[in-house]
């Protein structure tokens, strides 16, 4: 099995004391290190901490070794392209999405020019309860959302105000009003575009 954990880390934006800390119980740099380069042992007990500081669900800090997948080769900073000294694997949509026991991610389809979207452009979108933590609420403020309205009909825009159980959404689309939603039963809030050339 190949060990995945610096692969996700880095696709977080996280250094090894970020991860430490979202441990829970915190746990050391040295530590994640250690457990990354394999200096240290895997166990499952591991793997559902960092699985859960993460965000992600412990199964994917593992893979098959003979399973063949994407490679980043370098990145791209505000100068040239930059090699990478050892390729690392892609991080999926998929395996990023929901934690064990969450909703799984949404996909918002655009077949149309609207606002910064074109066609053909897939938004992924990880939704939160409406009722939930409101710090998951505070982070969707000001943030492209998909809100369930009734009939089964759905608002998409930004979410621009929140008050007792209204949530006012200001649509993608040039010159719409905005949208106010009473009691949704989540949200869901975009957090990854993925774009065909």
């Amino acid at each position: 099995m190949i060990n995945r954990i610096r692969e996700i880390r880095k696709a977080r934006s996280l250094t090894l004391a970020e991860l430490g800390a979202a441990c829970d119980p915190p746990t050391t740099a040295q530590t994640i290190g250690r457990l990354e380069t394999g200096m240290r042992s895997l166990s499952t007990k591991w793997m559902e901490r960092i699985g859960a500081a993460l965000e992600v669900d412990p199964q994917v800090l593992v893979r098959p070794e003979d399973e063949r997948r994407a490679q980043v080769v370098a990145e791209l900073g505000s100068g040239e392209p930059e090699p990478l000294a050892t390729p690392r694997e892609a991080i999926l949509p998929t395996e990023i999405a929901a934690r064990e026991g969450e909703a799984p991610m949404l996909v918002l389809e655009i077949t149309a020019a609207v606002g910064e979207y074109r066609p053909g452009d897939m938004l992924w979108l990880r939704r939160i309860e409406a009722d939930g933590d409101d710090g998951d609420m505070a982070g969707a403020m000001n943030r492209d959302c998909l809100v369930p309205r009734a009939g089964g009909r759905f608002a998409f825009g930004r979410l621009i105000d929140r008050k007792g159980t209204l949530v006012g959404i200001l649509p993608a689309q040039a010159g719409q009003k905005q949208q106010v939603i009473d009691n949704p039963p989540w949200i869901a809030l975009a957090t990854m575009l993925v774009r065909p050339l």
